[in-house]
């Protein structure tokens, strides 16, 4: 995509989306719907096995809804297209691994963007906030995944209080995976990407599914519908050439070869 807020590449098994909107890379309706689209088409292209989510620029990764386009009439409970704000949280069945790439200022909706995330790295200069207490509204989706994410005490502080924390800070109570140079970034992600995508797609399928669905579950409750092949993408790795493969590959004393099939 050229002529959109969302820039797209393809590097092979790896999908690369560019959050681009000048000058802070602010989310509005029509930008979340193409997000939607965006990540749709990541989940659905069997060619893709990672996406990395990065903003333009370096002083922004993404401050989240855009305050200038709800003051020009967008609604904040208007249609956010697929997949519901930013088109990656909400995006049922996205069983495939996705990195962010913090690059900046990263606060309400943009750090609940990159908490949507499976692998969060960021630039050294990247400051985190969830200011929304601040103009009388509610970071609902941080609310749900930020205490199930660091402790407790701290979440409720951020949400509680609005203020500003560093990646060092992120990193101390594992908000964030990495910390690297702005530089470095984005060759970080791509080497992770690169890491991922040549691992087995269907057992990171199946992992991304078991993780979400046994979220609120008991952990006997959780093996139970394993056991009784209720998930879906353990069902299909189990049946797969993949799992022939890696076994094949350990007995031969080689590297897989991961098909996806």
């Amino acid at each position: 995509m050229t002529d959109t807020p969302i820039k797209t590449e393809r590097r092979g098994h790896v999908f690369e989306v560019t959050l681009d909107r000048p000058k802070a890379n602010a989310i509005d309706l029509a930008t979340s719907r193409v997000m939607g689209e965006v990540f749709t088409q990541f989940r659905d292209d069997p060619e893709l096995r990672v996406a990395i989510i990065t903003g333009a620029g370096e002083k922004f990764f993404c401050p989240g809804w855009d305050l200038k386009a709800a003051a020009d009439g967008d609604e904040v409970d208007g249609d956010y297209g697929v997949g519901g704000f930013g088109g990656l949280q909400e995006l049922r069945g996205l069983n495939k691994p996705v990195i962010a790439a913090v690059n900046g200022i990263c606060c309400g909706g943009g750090l609940e963007l990159a908490l949507s995330a499976d692998i969060i790295l960021a630039a050294d200069h990247a400051t985190f906030a969830l200011p929304e207490i601040r103009s009388g509204t509610v970071a609902d989706a941080a609310s749900v995944k930020l205490p199930k994410r660091i402790p407790y005490h701290i979440a409720m502080e951020m949400l509680l209080t609005g203020r500003w924390f560093d990646a060092d800070e992120a990193a101390r109570w594992g908000m964030i995976n990495q910390i690297h140079a702005g530089g470095d970034l984005m060759a970080k992600a791509r080497e992770m990407a690169d890491l991922l995508a040549s691992g087995p797609p269907l057992v990171y399928a199946a992992i991304k599914e078991v993780v979400r669905e046994a979220e609120d579950m008991k952990f006997q409750d959780a093996m139970n519908k394993i056991t009784k092949s209720q998930f879906e993408t353990v069902e299909k790795l189990y049946r797969s050439d993949d799992q022939l493969e890696g076994a094949r590959a350990f007995a031969e004393k080689r590297d897989p070869v991961w098909t996806g099939k």
